[in-house]
Parts: C-alpha cells; sequence; structure tokens
C-alpha cells in the first residue's frame, strides 16, 4: 500500500485529515500514524512543561503544555480518527469533559437532561441550576415524546446517555437529535458515549453535535488513569471547547496521554471479550428469575432500537433481586467481582448504585426516577464466566445460610454442572417464583422440591 503523506497539525488545530483510507473501526484502534523523527513504534512520552523557540520572531508549534503537547496531540488525533470527528480533546477525567462542554451554557439557558443519569453529571447539573441561573429539565430522554414536549426555542443543550445508567434504558440518539434540531437548531444535543465507546457507537454519524467520553472507563480498560475526551465535527465549536480547555489547564498531561493511546490500542479484544462474558452471565442470572437489564438479551424492551444504533450490547448489566438484604449480600460476598464505583476495567465489578455511585440523589428523587433500592449493577471483565457464575452463586448462597461445598473442595457434582441453581448446602437454590406479596425462593434437592423460603417484596 502506498502511504498517504501529509503533515500532522498540532493539538490547536483541526485533528486528521479526512481523506486517508477508513479501515474497520477494530483495525482504526490500532493502525497509528505519526511524524515522530526516529520513526518510534510507540509515541514518545514529552514529559515536558515548556518547549524553547527558534526566535522572538519564529515561534514553533508548542510552546507550554497547558495550550499543547505533541504526546496528547497525537492522542486527540487518534481519537477524532475513532470516533468520526473533525476535532477531538483530552482532558482530565470524564466529568472535566462535562464541565468544559456546560461552559458554554449562559445564565437563564435550558438543560433537558435524563431522569436516569450517572451521579456526578446530575451533581454538576445541579450545581449549574442553584449557582449558575441554569433551567434544567429532567425527563426521561429514552421516551422521544417526553423529550418533545420540553424542548423550545430556549433550548441550549439537550444531554443524552445510552444504555442509561445504572438502569439500562436507551435513549433514541437519531430520533431526538433529529427532533431536537428542528425545533431549535441553535440547540446542541451532547451524548455521554462512555457505556458503548467507539467501538460499539459513533454518536456523531447519529446526528449528535458533541460526544465526550470518560476515558478513565473502556478506553483505558485498566482503571490506572483519570481522562475523559471530547468529539466534534464542528470545528468552531471546537475552538470554543478548546479555548476553556487551554484556559482553565485541564488539558491531559503528556504521561497519561500516553497510557490512554496504549489502552485504546487493546479495546476491540478487551471490550469482545467482556461483551461475551456479560452475555453469559445476563442469561444465567435471568435463568434465576431475576429482573435483568442488558440490551443483549431480547427480554430488554428496547432491544431492537438499541441494536438499530449501536453494534454490540457492551459489558455493562443490572438486575433487581426483590430484596435489599439478598442484593446487599450478594454484592459484600463475591470474591472475584470487586466491590467498586466505575466500570469498564479488565476485572469484573459489582456495585449497589443506590449505596455507591448514585448516593448523591436523595432517596426521595431516587424514588420519583422509579429507581429500585435493590438494583445491582454488575460490569463484566474479562476473566473466565464460569468463575464469574461461580462467584455470584456462592454469594446468593450466603443469603439463605449455606455453606458452598464447592468452596471448601467437598462438592460431588462435576465443576460447571450447577450452573441451573446455586449451591446451598446439600441444596439447589434454582430460581425466584414471585407471587404478589413474597418472593418464594425455591430448593430441589434430587430433583424435587424440597424447600422454599418466603421474603416480602421490597417496595
Amino acid at each position: 500500500m502506498v502511504k498517504e503523506e501529509f503533515e500532522l497539525p498540532p493539538s490547536p488545530a483541526p485533528s486528521s485529515p479526512r481523506t486517508l483510507r477508513k479501515y474497520h473501526i477494530d483495525t482504526e484502534l490500532v493502525y497509528t500514524e505519526t511524524s515522530d523523527q526516529y520513526r518510534s513504534s510507540s509515541v514518545p512520552i514529552y514529559q515536558t512543561a515548556t518547549f524553547k523557540q527558534d526566535s522572538l520572531s519564529n515561534m514553533g508549534e508548542y510552546d507550554y503544555t497547558r495550550s499543547g503537547n505533541p504526546t496528547r496531540s497525537h492522542l486527540e488525533r487518534h481519537v477524532a480518527k475513532i470516533m468520526g470527528a473533525n476535532r477531538a480533546l483530552a482532558v482530565t477525567s470524564g466529568m472535566t469533559a462535562m464541565d468544559v462542554i456546560t461552559r458554554l451554557l449562559r445564565p437563564g439557558d435550558e438543560v433537558i437532561a435524563g431522569d436516569d443519569l450517572y451521579g456526578g453529571t446530575n451533581r454538576l447539573l445541579k450545581y449549574l441550576s442553584s449557582n449558575q441561573d441554569i433551567i434544567v429539565h429532567h425527563v426521561d430522554t429514552t421516551t422521544n415524546s417526553e423529550v418533545a414536549k420540553v424542548v423550545s426555542k430556549k433550548t441550549r443543550m439537550v444531554l443524552l446517555e445510552t444504555p442509561t445508567n445504572p438502569l439500562i434504558k436507551i435513549a433514541d440518539v437519531r430520533g431526538v437529535a433529529s427532533l431536537v434540531h428542528e425545533a431549535n437548531p441553535e440547540a446542541l444535543v451532547v451524548v455521554d458515549n462512555t457505556m458503548m465507546s467507539p467501538l460499539l457507537m459513533t454518536p456523531l454519524d447519529l446526528g449528535a453535535d458533541i460526544v465526550y467520553e470518560s476515558g478513565t472507563k473502556y478506553l483505558s480498560g485498566h482503571h490506572d488513569i483519570m481522562a475523559g475526551v471530547i468529539a466534534v465535527n464542528d470545528l468552531a465549536l471546537g475552538d470554543k471547547l478548546y479555548n476553556t480547555i487551554n484556559a482553565s489547564g485541564c488539558g491531559l498531561s503528556p504521561f497519561d496521554s500516553w497510557l490512554l493511546l496504549r489502552g485504546i490500542k487493546t479495546l476491540g479484544v478487551r471490550f469482545e471479550k467482556q461483551q461475551a462474558n456479560a452475555q453469559i452471565v445476563a442469561e444465567y442470572i435471568e435463568s434465576l428469575g431475576f429482573k435483568v437489564r442488558f440490551p443483549g438479551l431480547k427480554s430488554h424492551k428496547q432491544y431492537d432500537l438499541h441494536h438499530s444504533l449501536a453494534r454490540g450490547a457492551g459489558a455493562v448489566l443490572s438486575f433487581e433481586t426483590g430484596n435489599v438484604e439478598l442484593s446487599e449480600k450478594i454484592v459484600e460476598n463475591t470474591r472475584i467481582w470487586g466491590i467498586s464505583v466505575s466500570f469498564g476495567c479488565v476485572n469484573s465489578l459489582i456495585s449497589m448504585p443506590c449505596k455507591m455511585s448514585h448516593a448523591s440523589i436523595d432517596a426521595k428523587t431516587r424514588a420519583e426516577r422509579d429507581f429500585p433500592e435493590d438494583l445491582i449493577r454488575l460490569c463484566v471483565g474479562i476473566e473466565n464466566p464460569d468463575d464469574l457464575i461461580d462467584d455470584l452463586q456462592i454469594a446468593v448462597s450466603t443469603f439463605f445460610g449455606g455453606l458452598c461445598l464447592r468452596r471448601l473442595g467437598l462438592c460431588p457434582r462435576p465443576r460447571g454442572s450447577c450452573f441451573a441453581g446455586v449451591c446451598v448446602g446439600r441444596w439447589c437454590f434454582t430460581g425466584i417464583l414471585e407471587t404478589e406479596e413474597t418472593n418464594r425462593y425455591q430448593f430441589l434437592k434430587a430433583g424435587a422440591v424440597k424447600a422454599t423460603i418466603e421474603t416480602p417484596i421490597y417496595k
């Protein structure tokens, strides 16, 4: 193949030329061009705060890392390419990206946001509403008609998350962008694409004006850096965002830029494995009778919509047990699943959002938004799926006072043979039989129902 030669612009300039040949996304994640003078295979880390100039009349591309750095420039060009953007910017966290974007707002502007939001986004919007005279409308942004009811000429920004976190509802990015732009061409549709990453969805192609992601999650993949990225096609809009970053000094450091670039190169293989594991885990949990929220399951009400927008289901799911105490026992008694906020790491994580990532949303508001207090969120990693299911089975058994014989090395069953149920001593928990007033936890022995335990359904 004949390589096309071009001069790579610095960070403040528009990103990579769009005339280059496009490859499949998993190739684009890995393939990079660089103008490094020594043709290094890995992009150099320019760990410097300042750059010397030839003379007062001949200033170079870079002068101060707050304004631009070659390592960050390379990352930004690469991110622009994989996100289908004309311009990309790298900052210190996903919430920094959100903060930079909301600085486009002015007092009196109106914002439409979802009723199932990331806790940090909700906190920032509450601050803007209370201190900056920004009017925020929280509606179900996964229902187009609800957005249509509040969009107006005063609307400056519409914030979308899809799938939402942690209720895993799907926003019709294409439909919402169309109706918002028709009602108010000046309104900006902003999409948080962290749950999908560029591997599975490119919202700019669906009509979004600004797309941002927390690079801390899937893009990095190892939870060893904090980062955020912003992508746009409108270069004038990109300049406004860059000016805020330059003025506030929130651009990503050279070393973190290098780490993020390295993480992006393995996004394809990591996320494909995580997604495959998530499908297996989701199907198993659903087989027990728990209510599972995952767009890879056809039982998801918006299954078709999601797959019309994205190239996969992702690797985050949530489920309801019907009992807060049972949920707490499951979360606190896993071993492989680490109790932690965030997602996108190669390690599997488990949490109860109402007590962790979304605890900043008060109980009254959670109730108004139909946020289940017993909800468990699973962020699936790259481990062996049999081990992940084993770990969940053991955790469930603790609620019933059971002792898992497999953990003691005494289980007479072949490994993997109890995936239809959870070992509880010599009993086998096979699922939930829900009635109007109770969850009936059914147990089998030798294939026959031998016992049930009933608990009140959490209201």
